[in-house]
C-alpha cells in the first residue's frame, strides 16, 4: 500500500508540475520528493492533507484521493473536466494527453508487477483509458475549430 500511495503522490506532483507544486504547498522540491520517495529513510513520510488538497485543486485528476478510495475498496467518480480542458487549445491537449498516457503506463506497470491484473487494477486501467479518450475528443474538437473556415 505504501508504494501505491507514493506512486499516486508522485503522479499528483508531476501532473501539477514541480515548480507549481512548490508554490501551491509552500514546500521545497526536496520535501515534495521525500513524500513520494521509495527510500527506506522516507517510507513513513506522506504528504500532508492540506498539501494534497491544494495540489488536487490544480491537477487534472485527484490522484491521491482516488488512490485512498481504492485502498479502502471504494470508487471515486469525478465530473470535473480538468485544468487544461477549457480554452487551452491543441497544445494544452497534447500536454494533458502526455500526462494521462504516462499515468496509464504507471498504472499498467503497477498492475502487471506481480504478473496478474486483478479486477480492481483492470478498473483503474479502464478509468485511465477513458480519460485518454476524453482528451482525444477534446483535441479533435479543438483541431476542428482551428481548421474551420
Amino acid at each position: 500500500m505504501t508504494a501505491y500511495l507514493k506512486k499516486h503522490t508522485e503522479a499528483l506532483v508531476k501532473d501539477v508540475g514541480i515548480e507549481a507544486a512548490c508554490k501551491l504547498t509552500g514546500k521545497s522540491k526536496a520535501t515534495l520528493g521525500r513524500y513520494y520517495s521509495m527510500d527506506d529513510d522516507h517510507s513513513d513520510r506522506y504528504m500532508p492533507v492540506d498539501a494534497v488538497v491544494a495540489l488536487e485543486a490544480a491537477s487534472s485528476y485527484p490522484h491521491v484521493t482516488a488512490a485512498l478510495a481504492e485502498v479502502q475498496g471504494a470508487t471515486l467518480e469525478t465530473t470535473r473536466s480538468g485544468r487544461n480542458s477549457e480554452g487551452g487549445g491543441v497544445n494544452a491537449d497534447v500536454i494533458t494527453l502526455s500526462q494521462r498516457f504516462a499515468m496509464l503506463m504507471a498504472e499498467y506497470n503497477l498492475s502487471i508487477d506481480d504478473g496478474i491484473i486483478t479486477a480492481n487494477e483492470a478498473k483503474r486501467l479502464l478509468r485511465e483509458t477513458l480519460e485518454l479518450q476524453k482528451i482525444l475528443v477534446e483535441m479533435k474538437l479543438h483541431l476542428e475549430e482551428e481548421t474551420a473556415p
